[in-house]
């Protein structure tokens, strides 16, 4: 046993101190990022923000969303083959902002195989991968990452999770990953720390393994633990390359899964609807249209994920997810626009005038409370 007395931080431990700018505008930041890997041939130009490969957020109306922005969408891993070959090949000008989302199953690795063959010999291009796992600790995790990159040598692979510099050095090094992915347990609808208690803090974490990841020339994607705008730019600040959300975009229109309707009467005149416009359930007697009010979002090893996907939980397992409803935030591109401002307005106040510059003229103060909460409660 061992305890490690460094004080580790998270994203409310921490504001960021102003410094003289000489930007005279938002509209001068370059959200827009140039990246080169230490093993993919490719190249990536985009806005490093990117929709977790959550059955809800990472959706193929996501993809088309995010792309408008020049943000990255992981997919989730459920679609089938047949599916993710007709989004490639009818996609294929997005098809760099989109990652195809696998485990280290031999059923996932066959699947991409499948996607990729069938994409090649209708001479398409193939996309990026994301290779995800709870649990990035496990040398099977690591040989499983160095066979998808003999496989494909040329498209940049994202991996994880993990939250310790070793850990990003091997996946790095030995396992051919460009993108290493940060957190565990930090995210909204995550209860590992709560079942097992491990995790890291997540600003720490970041700093941490992103030093390691540059002094190989890697990237590392910090993953949960975002609630705010203000959380993406202190990611950024932390030496984070890209910045993965889940919880920031679920509840947004172009997520899939369980919606709650509410249900209008067309017939209804003016006065008539005024006080009573919307009701449930569904009538079918009248013409009627419907909005979203509630997606059921959960963390991917929640009870709800494995009954959905895998047929229950197995008995060796527990269930390290919970279960929320969720109410809807309205537009996927208004959210973007929001975070989008938030990092132009973070990067004028420290004089970034791109995401790039943004970790090299970040100062963290430490802190005991980070903003004003007197009137959250009235925050709609």
């Amino acid at each position: 046993m061992k305890i490690i007395d460094d004080i580790k931080l998270d994203f409310n431990d921490v504001l960021i101190r102003p410094r003289r700018s000489n930007l005279s505008s938002r509209s001068e930041v370059d959200t827009i990022r140039e990246f080169s890997f230490p093993h993919a041939s490719r190249k990536l130009s985009c806005s490093p923000i990117m929709a977790a490969n959550m059955d809800t957020t990472g959706s193929f109306e996501m993809a088309k969303c995010l792309s408008k922005f020049q943000a990255i969408t992981c997919l989730h891993k459920h679609y089938t083959a047949n599916q993710l070959i007709n989004f490639f090949e009818n996609n294929q000008n997005i098809l760099h902002l989109v990652f195809c989302s696998i485990g280290t199953s031999q059923k996932d690795i066959d699947k991409i195989k499948y996607v990729y063959n069938q994409l090649k010999e209708n001479n398409k291009n193939i996309p990026n991968i994301c290779i995800d796992i709870a649990n990035g600790y496990s040398e099977n995790f690591v040989n499983k990452a160095y066979t998808i990159r003999k496989m494909y040598p040329e498209i940049i692979i994202i991996a994880g999770n993990v939250v310790t510099p070793e850990m990003t050095e091997e996946l790095i090094l030995r396992g051919g990953v460009d993108i290493v992915k940060i957190g565990i347990g930090s995210g909204s609808v995550c209860t590992t720390r709560l079942k097992t208690g491990i995790g890291y803090p997540q600003l720490s974490a970041i700093m941490e393994c992103g030093d390691a990841a540059h002094g190989l020339g890697g990237h590392i994607c910090s993953d949960g633990g975002c609630v705010i705008p203000a959380d993406i730019c202190k990611a950024f600040g932390g030496n984070a390359d890209f910045v993965m959300l889940g919880g920031m975009l679920a509840g947004t229109d172009c997520c899939d899964g369980e919606w709650e309707y509410e249900w209008r009467c067309k017939t209804l005149g003016e006065d008539e609807t005024r006080n009573k416009e919307w009701w449930q359930p569904f009538d079918p007697q009248y013409p009627t249209e419907k909005r979203k009010v509630y997606l059921k979002f959960y963390g991917m090893s929640s009870k709800e994920a494995m009954s959905k996907h895998d047929g229950g939980v197995a008995n060796y397992r527990t269930s390290e997810g919970r279960c929320v409803r969720i109410p809807y935030k309205g537009t996927t591109q208004n959210i973007m626009q929001d975070i989008l401002g938030g990092i132009r307005s973070a990067c004028t106040y420290i004089g970034a005038k791109s995401i790039k510059d943004f970790s090299k003229k970040t100062i963290f103060i430490r802190v005991n409370n980070t903003h004003n909460r007197i009137y959250e409660k009235y925050d709609k």
